[in-house]
């Protein structure tokens, strides 16, 4: 039976951060599933298709080279229920810092509650990457700013479209 990982997030827009875990989480796994969360109530800046056909271009490479299938999906309840529904053994959250560290052990405790079977797996993010987050990306870009030392190529490529003056 293979193991599954279920890498949740809105990877809007997807970062060397969240590519630092994933190639990280291939390693631990048969197969990823990314998944892409979807709230009606938010306002992405990439559609659920862009962000889906970023993380597989920038993912897929990776999953291959350590020998994981990669599946990229959506969601839109709890991510604790749809790794259950995909079938996942562990729940992989990536740790920048103290902070997330403290919300993701909280977290862990309450899906530990929730699906018993299924194990949470905090993956620190690597020094290089620790600084990114997708929101600070979404802010630079937006003024103007070059984001491409934060994100992929791919992923650059298109926040200079999207932002082009």
């Amino acid at each position: 039976m293979p193991r599954v990982a279920y890498y949740p997030g809105s990877f809007d827009p997807v970062t060397s951060g969240h590519v630092d875990v994933a190639a990280r989480a291939c390693r631990l796994a048969d197969r990823l599933v990314i998944a892409i969360g979807t709230h009606p109530g938010k306002a992405p800046m990439f559609s659920v298709e862009e962000r889906r056909a970023m993380l597989e271009e920038t993912c897929g490479p990776l999953a291959a080279d350590a020998g994981a299938e990669l599946r990229v999906e959506t969601f839109d309840g709890l991510a604790v229920s749809a790794a259950v529904a995909a079938g996942a053994s562990l729940l992989i959250r990536g740790v920048r810092d103290g902070s997330d560290l403290d919300y993701e052990m909280q977290l862990a405790g309450m899906n530990g509650q929730l699906a018993p079977a299924l194990q949470t797996v905090l993956l620190p993010a690597s020094p290089a990457v620790r600084p990114i987050s997708a929101t600070l990306v979404r802010q630079i870009a937006s003024m103007g700013g070059d984001a491409s030392a934060f994100v992929p190529a791919p992923v650059a490529r298109r926040l200079a479209e999207r932002f082009a003056r």
